[in-house]
């Protein structure tokens, strides 16, 4: 683990419990500082305000929670997809002269071996998506080949057709996993509707001279493991929130079967 990945993981659970603690311990003092000024604090509408907010924060989390879930969800399912697209262009390689035929089935079965080997070293990401457009772009070339030696050949466009797909699939894949990502207006918002929130409940502790520096440090720990799962589904490459990878691993045996029925022919 380096320093920068061990940073950011840090600072994905100290910020939001920061944004609890320091607005929680301000109001109170504050409120601590009025009821001393004014007898009268106690009876103001405070709690009033709390709820309300501590409403809407409920809201922004589901909201924001609802985002990552939904994407964690199509991650899986073009996880899926990848691997039906991979096998289904194995096969229909079948259906295309040598020597494309056996160097598209073995591409194909680098390409299962890079995801493979990214499930267990997440550090090889960079190494994975090169590769991996290097290995798209020599099946296009196959493509544009056979359209060259046949375009009115069925068999030459169910294989042009999964190709097509997989690259396809491969786009979905990568925007969804590294470039789409939660507003940072909405990140903003939940932020800035948090720290008003817990200043409120602090100025209400102060007044009441109920708080105590336990029941902030839960309430802030709390608001933080929620905040730290919301930031590890918006980012896979973390490896904090994996998908599991089995179908990937169920492809590879595959095509290592396929490939040595097709050795001992």
């Amino acid at each position: 683990m380096n320093i920068r990945f061990f940073l950011e993981i840090t600072g994905m659970f100290l910020i939001p419990l920061l944004v609890v603690l320091i607005p929680i311990f301000l109001g109170q003092r504050y409120g601590i500082y009025r009821s001393k000024k004014s007898e009268d604090m106690q009876h103001t509408p405070v709690g009033t305000v709390v709820g309300s907010t501590f409403g809407l924060l409920a809201f922004m989390l589901a909201f924001t929670f609802q985002i990552v879930a939904n994407r964690y969800d199509t991650r899986k399912e073009l996880l899926v997809d990848e691997v039906t697209n991979i096998r289904t262009t194995y096969l229909r390689a079948g259906l295309i002269p040598e020597p494309m035929r056996n160097e598209t089935r073995n591409l194909l079965v680098e390409y299962v071996d890079h995801r493979v080997q990214l499930a267990s070293d997440l550090s090889k990401l960079g190494i994975m998506m090169s590769r991996s457009q290097q290995i798209q772009d020599t099946l296009w070339k196959y493509c544009e080949k056979l359209g060259e030696l046949d375009r009115s050949s069925e068999n030459y466009s169910l294989f042009i057709s999964s190709v097509n797909d997989l690259v396809e699939n491969y786009n979905q894949r990568v925007t969804m996993t590294l470039e789409f990502r939660i507003p940072v207006v909405i990140l903003w918002a939940l932020f800035i509707i948090t720290f008003f929130s817990m200043l409120a409940l602090g100025y209400q502790f102060g007044i009441s001279g109920k708080g105590s520096f336990r029941i902030n440090l839960i309430l802030g720990i709390i608001f933080a493991i929620v905040m730290f799962l919301i930031l590890a589904l918006d980012r896979p490459e973390t490896g904090l929130a994996p998908i599991n990878q089995k179908p990937v691993f169920t492809l590879q045996q595959q095509l290592q079967v396929m490939q040595s029925n097709v050795g001992t022919k």
